[in-house]
């Protein structure tokens, strides 16, 4: 599967991974309010998600089927530990 990857201005370490259609990036399933609350978008990658593929904060499982299903996915940050 062959998605896009964008960071969003408006909430730190969060990426938006949309599905890749006739070699443009397909925002048409992603709701009109999260593309807004997420403010500017900035393309980051392409890639290819294939089962060799390793994500450093996700489960390529999980983005995989929220891809297939919804037609995009959204990173959001780690949580944050205190101590």
């Amino acid at each position: 599967m062959h998605c896009a990857i964008y960071r969003c201005s408006k909430k730190a370490e969060t990426y938006l991974y949309v599905t890749i259609s006739e070699g443009e990036a397909d925002f048409s399933k992603v709701p009109d309010a999260l593309l807004v609350s997420l403010g500017r978008r900035e393309h980051v990658m392409d890639l290819e998600l294939t089962p060799e593929r390793t994500l450093a904060r996700v489960d390529r499982d999980e983005v995989v089927a929220a891809l297939a299903s919804q037609g995009f996915f959204l990173q959001m940050p780690p949580p944050v530990l205190t101590i």
